[in-house]
């Protein structure tokens, strides 16, 4: 049986563009310092995702069930409700989330209201950390290390 394919994949669309639409303005602003953020502790360039997502770097994965796709190391999109950032889970240290400030998680992402509610350095120390767990865990082959 063939596998469907992910909704979420890489586009050609250009990510200032996407950027540029967003609102309220607060919302545009802090997606931009979010995106500034990313690239530079990153070290990977900004790319479009799907329609919403922007994200930065890729890793592969394949799953037991044989299911398999690319995804950004890290990304966000500035949705209506929050400002939703990508950050595996895995890496975080409790003692870090602790000083981030304002926050909600969900399985796989953090949700800000608006970046003024966080603790900017902890957050310049949660991308890198997500970034250097998700290299680790999925090498260049795309299956998790055990």
């Amino acid at each position: 049986m063939a596998q469907t394919p992910n909704k979420t994949q890489e586009t050609h669309a250009d990510v200032e563009v996407f950027l540029a639409a967003v609102e309220p303005e607060a919302r545009q602003a802090d997606a931009r310092a979010v995106c500034n953020l990313m690239a530079k502790v990153s070290g990977e360039p900004a790319r479009m995702w799907g329609s919403t997502i922007v994200g930065f770097g890729s890793y592969h994965y394949r799953y037991d069930s044989g299911r398999e796709g690319d995804a950004p190391l890290v990304g966000f999109s500035p949705r209506k409700a929050a400002l939703t950032l990508y950050i595996m889970s895995g890496h975080q240290d409790d003692a870090l989330m602790a000083r981030l400030g304002k926050y909600k998680t969900g399985k796989a992402c953090l949700y800000l209201n608006k970046l003024s509610d966080v603790d900017q350095s902890a957050l310049a120390e949660v991308i890198p950390g997500c970034v250097n767990h998700m290299r680790e865990a999925y090498p260049a082959g795309g299956a998790p290390k055990p």
